[in-house]
């Protein structure tokens, strides 16, 4: 299996997981925050399901469903947490639409976003610089 693909179905288990945080006992607090950082509801759980599925089908396709994957994904997810970086919201739970800016910590935000920075940016790269097949 390629790179790309092995790519894509390692954040299909990622993807998966961060979907089922908030059903793994222990893990949120009493106000539904995981890890004391993220409050994850039910749109993010989807969110987080629906990329997971995409990965998924992606690495199972082939090399080129992978890299389409993962230049897309990455280049969204990139994007949402640098916006989050910069503005305490991202794009992708409307959270800049309905919360606007944001005066959090610098600190915070780096936490909060350094997820969707991380895996946005090792995505992009693995699309983009990979081998084609």
């Amino acid at each position: 299996m390629s790179l790309q693909r092995t790519t894509a179905f390692i954040y299909f288990l990622v993807l998966a997981g961060a979907a089922a945080l908030n059903y793994i006992p222990g893990v949120t607090d009493e106000n539904g925050v995981a890890f004391g950082i993220f409050a994850l509801d039910i749109f993010d759980d989807a969110l987080h399901a629906a990329s997971a599925l995409w990965a998924l089908i992606a690495a199972v396709l082939s090399g080129r469903a992978a890299r389409t994957f993962l230049v897309i994904f990455g280049a969204l997810y990139l994007g949402d947490g640098l916006l989050g970086l910069a503005t305490g919201s991202g794009y992708l739970d409307f959270g800049i639409f309905n919360n606007g800016v944001l005066d959090l910590p610098f600190g915070f935000k780096i936490m909060a976003n350094l997820p969707h920075i991380g895996l946005g940016a090792v995505a992009l790269a693995i699309g983009l610089i990979g081998r084609r097949e």
